[in-house]
């Protein structure tokens, strides 16, 4: 059993910390946000993640987790740091790591023992050594320290499974001696055989960036297959599912839609044409996966303005769905954001929900009219947009949707409602690469 600290309550610090604190460890889950160490001492939870309630909860009470605003005291008292604090988009698409650098010079400051020093943040390629030197810089260099690179692969929405049940576990570290003291952090998971594996630093920084353009990559090419469909009269949804059934391909991230979003793939993709730069190098297929990403998010606009003949002035829109994907509240790079600017700057009326991201959302558009159930939003619509995948709005009652809107036409960005239903209806609509009947 070892004492952890977490630098860093966000979305990548708390799940992490709550899920090692189920292993067996104690730990303390710092933050230098008093407000938010507060919230969390009191059991609320700053960010909707299913399960994480829970987690929380279970190992508060049996006092393996805990939270604190003392980070130097938290570093003092733990063998092994976690630094998991954010990472934003900075100058020219490179990672920002102001915070992540202070966290280094706050952990020389208190170096007391010899101690792992590992980062969960996603980082650029070179970030450990330059931890690693912060820490010779500002710590007495007589005391020892290991650093390791641990990568999170998180994905919103499903993180606490993720982390509790991982694919793999990668551990970049220079030595035995870390890489045994990690391996005892996450023996949970080594005794269930989870494939863990020993890299180099660089490598295990790499392996972030590479797993999510792949599959940023995956997902700009699905959609661009979906927007190909949509101008042969193919249907995407036979198409991605013959594609997945060879193994070489999967089925996995197939799906096309209105454009990827969220706190990782837009971000870590143009750190990744960055760092590429850098060395000098190419990375052409990514780039090309970003622009053709925000190409899709405007083809959405193009879809819903066509739908209404090119005069949305004045109509009331209706919008299902505010977060970038369902089962989380992040609104951050969300397609909804692109139809809504587009909405307001050419005069429509803009109604919306979301089960989980409506306040979010209005911490961007103040002024937005949010409701609390679909049925609500939609009465007297002139249109609906589906912009996220939620449960609840796969199963909407399309007779009961008809009575409700003022005109019938609807934009369904997730090709999640039914073709046949929406043609029974008398659906004036429009989807992502399937043909209409």
């Amino acid at each position: 059993m070892k004492n952890i600290a977490v630098i860093g309550t966000g979305y990548v610090g708390l799940v992490s910390g709550a899920g090692i604190s189920d292993f067996g460890h104690n730990v303390v889950c710092a933050d230098i946000d008093k407000n938010k160490i507060k919230h969390l001492q009191n059991g609320e939870i700053p960010i909707y993640e299913p399960g994480l309630h829970e987690l929380v909860n279970r190992n508060v009470q049996s006092a393996r987790l805990l939270f604190s605003s003392d980070v130097n005291k938290s570093i003092e008292d733990a063998d092994v740091i976690f630094i998991a604090v954010g990472t934003p988009e900075g100058e020219n698409g490179a990672s920002d790591l102001t915070a992540v650098l202070e966290v280094a010079r706050a952990i020389g400051k208190n170096l007391n023992s010899y101690k792992v020093i590992c980062t969960k943040s996603t980082v650029p390629i070179g970030t450990g050594a330059e931890i690693s030197k912060i820490i010779n810089e500002t710590s007495n260099n007589s005391i020892e320290f290991d650093y390791v690179s641990n990568p999170e692969f998180l994905r919103e929405g499903s993180a606490v499974k993720d982390f509790l049940w991982p694919d793999r576990v990668i551990i970049g570290a220079s030595n035995v001696r870390a890489f045994d003291i990690m391996k005892n952090v996450y023996r949970p998971l080594y005794i269930n055989e989870t494939p863990v594996i020993q890299t180099t630093i660089e490598t295990a920084e790499l392996i972030k960036y590479a797993s999510n353009a792949f599959l940023s990559v995956k997902i700009s090419y699905m959609n661009e297959i979906a927007n190909m469909c949509d101008e042969i009269g193919a249907d995407v949804h036979v198409v991605s599912k013959a594609m997945g059934i060879d193994g070489r391909i999967s089925p996995k991230f197939l799906h096309p839609g209105p454009g990827f979003g969220g706190s990782c793939f837009p971000k870590d993709t143009k750190a990744l044409v960055s760092m590429a730069e850098k060395f000098g190098t190419n990375l052409n297929v990514v780039e090309s996966a970003i622009a053709a990403n925000q190409l899709q998010k405007e083809r959405m606009v193009k879809k819903l303005f066509k739908l209404l003949n090119n005069d949305v002035k004045g109509k009331t829109i209706a919008i299902l769905g505010l977060a970038f994907k369902a089962q989380t509240d992040d609104v951050r790079e969300s397609p909804s954001i692109n139809i809504i600017n587009a909405l307001i700057n050419n005069g429509a009326n803009v109604k919306a929900f979301d089960p989980a991201a409506n306040d979010n959302m209005k911490k961007l558009f103040e002024d937005l009219d949010t409701y609390m159930s679909w049925e609500e939003t939609v009465k007297d619509a002139d249109c609906v947009v589906i912009m996220t995948e939620w449960n609840e709005f796969r199963g909407i009652n399309l007779s009961k949707l008809k009575e409700l809107v003022k005109h019938p036409n609807l934009l369904d960005c997730r090709n999640i409602l039914k073709i046949d239903d929406l043609e029974k209806q008398g659906f004036n609509y429009d989807n992502v690469g399937r043909k209409k009947r």
